[in-house]
């Protein structure tokens, strides 16, 4: 008898325990997909854009069948994900060569971490065509009556093969915003003659053009795979707490979000819990994640507006009480307008912009001299004898800080996110490993440390180090490393800085993170405008093998 019973409690007990095991189907294929109300060929994940929204458990062992039912290599990489190098879905590294056409890839991983985290292609600028969907890890760290995942993206009617080739033929291809003779009379009017003729003779001389902030318009935004006009919608009853998991899988697109109306409480970033803070908008950067709660107090519909960082549109989606409701659309604010203080070169001497320019040296022939690892000092980043990373930005109102953000409202900044859990690791850096981006918008190449595509920085594991990351360019560079958080040096203490796998680099500004290089394998290190990175701004980071 005692066996019996025995036995019985052994089968209660292991039927009692959850299921941390399953396989998951996806299917990348190209389509006919009508976003825009026509026929456009993408690619799609289980016949949509996104993908459908994976949901695991913490501790789960997580078995992806990735069948490529293209002509063509795809890959998939878990943006966020600590994982097996092997399955960390980037071509060329960790002995992984993409899922070649008409094949299966099978991924095979133990979830470590709960969050809002995403995945998406890194081949061929399939991503920027539909290669992307959301990943939602449970339990989360804070309890809601509902849970919407809000994924904006951009999609274009061209091929982005297409863009990058004719933002190789001119980088201005885009740019619709270009100063003209109308605005040069403007700017006489308000800034008078003198300081009129020396800042476009500044712009002139450096071949940029202030109005230029993400090279690429004529998208169309989208929230959760919708146009505006489309509205997506999320459905609420008044009082409760609705948790929103914000993911930027645009191509090239940051924005500035907000709900009017609605205060957010800002409880993740990059999957990572923080101190929750009360904000009225974030500015989002490419492949970052930001979690917040909401609370509507009336039975009315709630505008979630994402405005495009340079204005030429935005997404947007509601939150209301019945479908068919739309909230007010406020007008977009002015599109900022980069000025010499955000280059840092504000009455400097810009006469060595020159020669990086094209003026005594030929474009093509400096950088074929870089790709042949001769002398770089001519590139042109020390203007006027003062390197732009060592000026302080702190007191400049540039027109990256302009946001537009009305007054009274709290607009959320690096500096205030501080780790809801203390730091681990609390070792002081032993080195500080520097990365310079940069580049020439002459011929749209964009460089670390001065090359394209350059040889990978080696960690040893366990390494504790400083990334300085210098952006020496006009453009805002979404910067992501693999593999591994970085604890971003924003004010916090050590034991309190957040973890983040994606940082925004401003114009012409410095940001230092710390890593702990405890992952070993070979992680790839970029930028997540997408056309930068296809366009040389990317390396990776070797963690070498623990010895035991």
């Amino acid at each position: 008898m005692k066996k019996v019973l025995f036995l019985l409690s052994f089968l209660i007990t292991f039927q009692a325990l959850p299921v941390l095991a399953k396989t998951y189907d996806l299917e990348i294929k190209k389509q006919n997909v009508f976003i825009t109300g026509k026929a456009v060929e993408a690619i799609t994940i289980n016949n949509s854009i996104p993908g459908p929204t994976l949901r695991w458990q913490e501790g789960e062992d997580v078995v992806m069948q990735v069948k490529n039912s293209m002509n063509e290599t795809t890959s998939i990489h878990w943006h966020g994900i600590l994982l097996d190098g092997k399955f960390d879905g980037v071509p060329g590294l960790n002995g992984f060569h993409g899922i070649a056409p008409h094949t299966t890839f099978t991924y095979k991983f133990k979830i470590r971490q709960n969050g809002t985290y995403w995945y998406h292609s890194h081949s061929n600028l399939q991503e920027a065509q539909g290669v992307y969907g959301s990943i939602v890890i449970e339990p989360s760290e804070t309890k809601t009556d509902r849970d919407y995942v809000i994924v904006l993206s951009d999609f274009s009617e061209e091929n982005p093969n297409t863009i990058l080739n004719n933002l190789k033929i001119d980088s201005g291809y885009y740019n619709y915003n270009k100063r003209t003779i109308f605005t040069f009379f403007k700017d006489i009017k308000k800034n008078g003659f003198s300081d009129t003729i020396r800042d476009y003779m500044d712009w002139g001389s450096m071949r940029m053009d202030p109005t230029d902030l993400s090279d690429v318009t004529k998208y169309h935004f989208l929230t959760n795979g919708k146009t505006a006009e489309q509205n997506w919608t999320g459905i609420f009853k008044k009082g409760e707490r609705i948790k929103l998991r914000f993911i930027n899988a645009s191509a090239m697109t940051l924005y500035d979000v907000s709900i009017p109306g609605l205060k957010m409480k800002l409880v993740e970033a990059d999957g990572q819990p923080v101190k929750p803070i009360s904000i009225d908008e974030f500015r989002f950067g490419v492949a970052e994640t930001y979690d917040v709660i909401v609370e509507p107090k009336e039975d009315k519909a709630y505008t979630i507006f994402a405005e495009s960082l340079d204005r030429t549109g935005y997404a947007r989606g509601t939150l209301a009480p019945k479908e068919g409701m739309e909230g007010k659309i406020l007008p977009m604010r002015p599109r900022a307008v980069l000025t010499m203080a955000d280059m840092a070169m504000g009455g400097m001497d810009h006469g060595s912009m020159q020669d990086m320019n094209g003026k005594g040296i030929d474009e093509d022939k400096k950088m074929d001299m870089k790709m042949d690892g001769m002398d770089h000092s001519a590139m042109g980043h020390d203007m006027g004898g003062m390197n732009m990373a060592e000026m302080n930005m702190d007191n400049v109102k540039s027109g990256w800080a302009d946001r537009g953000t009305p007054a009274g409202n709290k607009a959320l900044e690096y500096s205030d996110l501080t780790s809801l859990h203390p730091q681990k690791d609390l070792r002081k850096p032993t080195r500080e490993i520097e990365f310079k981006f940069g580049g020439s918008m002459n011929r749209y190449i964009w460089t670390i440390n001065g090359e394209k595509f350059p040889k990978p920085t080696h960690l040893k594991y366990g390494e504790r180090v400083r990334l300085k990351f210098v952006n020496e360019t006009m453009m805002a560079h979404p910067i992501h490393l693999h593999g591994m958080f970085m604890q971003l040096e924003n004010g916090q203490s050590m034991k309190w800085m957040p973890n983040k796998h994606t940082v925004i680099v401003p114009p012409a500004q410095t940001v230092t993170l710390l890593l702990t290089a405890d992952e070993a394998g070979e992680w790839a290190f970029h930028c997540h405008l997408l056309l930068h990175m296809a366009s040389g701004m990317m390396t990776s980071v070797t963690v070498e093998k623990e010895h035991k």
